[in-house]
Order: C-alpha cells, then structure tokens, then sequence
C-alpha cells in the first residue's frame, strides 16, 4: 500500500490537528520525567519484568483527556487504561511510551505512538520522538518529518536486495523457537542487524535510512502508528505469512516490494 497524495479532506485535516495535539500533550508528560531522578518505574508483570513509569500513565490520560473533548464519538484503545468504545467507526490506537525500558535507561530511541484505524486498519499514524524533536507523521495524504530542522518528506529506500539491507528488531530473542528460527534466516542473509530501537526502527525506515524492521509478539498499539507511516513512505508491512499486521503478533515491514517479497519467503520457509 502506498499513500495517497492528494489533498486531505477536511475531516482528514480534523483528525490530524487532534493527533497533533494529543503528541504535543504527550511530550510535556514524558520529558517531565525523562531523565529525571524523579523517575520511579513499577512492574505489571508477576513472572517477568514489564516496566511501567507514571510518564506513561500521565501520557495516555493527557491524550485520552483531549479526545474525550475533540472526538468523543471515537473509540480508544490504550496500553494503559484499554479500551474505550465510540460510535464513529474510527478508534484512537495509543502507546503513551513505546519503549519504557528505553526511556528508563536514558536512551531516545522510544517514542509516543498515536494510530487512527477504521475498520480495515490504520489509515493514519504519528511516531513521535520528544527528546530529538522529531515527529514522523504518514497517512491520509501526508508523509514527513517534522523536527527543529524543518520538514522533508518521507521516503523509504527502494532498489535494495537482501544482501545489500540494514535489518533492525527490538530484540535478539524474537519472539519463540520457532519464530527466531525464521527471524534468524532472514538475518543471516542480510548486510547488517541492529537491535533495541523499538518504534524509532520504523521511523528510521520510512526515513529510507534503515530497510527491514521484523519482530514478533506485538499488541495492536505497538504498531498501529508505524504501519501507517511506514506505508504512507512507500514501504510494504504484512505479518509473517503475508497478512494484515495491525492485529499485532508478528510484523515484517520492508522499504520496498521486492524486499519485502524476498524476506517474507524466507521467514516462511519457502
């Protein structure tokens, strides 16, 4: 899928002021504590360890407030508070912080991910970087980077094989056996890998600066967002057997078709 360029109609343009809003809130909550040795991380988890700090919390409900004003006719999911129900047929898909540990050790590579889905998927996406001051936004007629530097235009790399791609995950352990098996065979055949960016690694895609983001065990709102701005780059993002990605699970995003086709059939097995 590729963006559509024309004009943004005036809902779009509506819909994207709110998600503009709603990442400008999230900044003021998440730099307040970035950094800070005011931060004081707990875990949700009772057999592992999945932080959480009141920068995330403080994040989705300053996004969740603005919406409850600007759209109360959307449904929400969040990763912190759930799921709220609307009428619209449009759902707010929000990670306050993709990335805690990340952001608990001090490193800017997590980011606040605002998704808008309708009932085929994500139609529109915001990765927002505070610390560096860079937004990537795609969808609904826009592709860019807006930072302190100005604005470009988002584009993901084309004409790249296997051998010549830069590969990132999360992650070195993807996902079970059996999925960093795949993982693996896709890995061993490319140029260079890198792990640990979280959403940055999509952002860093459309920006056509890395070319194959691939992990496994997502929720909907750890890639609703990156779908839509890789997509809208020019970028091709499926689940490992070639289907919808926004669901969460496994996710294969790749900077062009050809390199998407190829790393799909090896993480298949063909």
């Amino acid at each position: 899928m590729t963006a559509n360029r024309s004009e943004p109609t005036d809902e779009a343009k509506r819909i994207m002021a709110v998600a503009h809003r709603l990442a400008d809130a999230a900044r003021v909550q998440t730099l307040s504590l970035f950094r800070s040795p005011l931060l004081r991380p707990d875990n949700k988890s009772a057999t592992g360890f999945d932080p959480v700090t009141e920068a995330d919390r403080a994040s989705e409900r300053a996004m969740r407030a603005i919406l409850a004003t600007e759209r109360p006719e959307d449904a929400i999911l969040g990763e912190e508070y759930g799921v709220q129900n609307g009428r619209s047929g449009l759902t707010w898909i929000l990670d306050p912080i993709d990335g805690t540990r990340a952001f608990m050790a001090g490193a800017p590579s997590w980011g606040v991910l605002i998704g808008v889905s309708d009932a085929q998927g994500p139609i529109y996406g915001i990765v927002d970087q505070p610390h560096l001051d860079e937004r990537f936004e795609g969808g609904l007629g826009r592709a860019r980077l807006i930072s302190g530097r100005g604005t470009v235009r988002l584009r993901s790399r084309r004409g790249v094989a296997l051998e010549q791609a830069t590969l990132m995950t999360t992650y070195p352990e993807v996902g079970h056996p059996g999925e960093q098996a795949a993982f693996l065979r896709v890995a061993s055949r490319a140029r260079l890998v890198r792990y640990g960016l979280d959403c940055y690694a999509y952002a860093l895609l459309a920006a056509g600066h890395v070319d194959l983001v691939i992990e496994a065990g997502l929720q909907p709102y750890d890639v609703a967002a990156p779908i839509a701005v890789v997509q809208a780059a020019g970028g091709v993002v499926s689940d490992w057997h070639g289907g919808p990605a926004h669901g969460g699970g496994t996710i294969l995003a790749a900077g062009s078709p050809e390199l998407h086709t190829e790393a799909l059939a090896l993480l298949k097995g063909d």
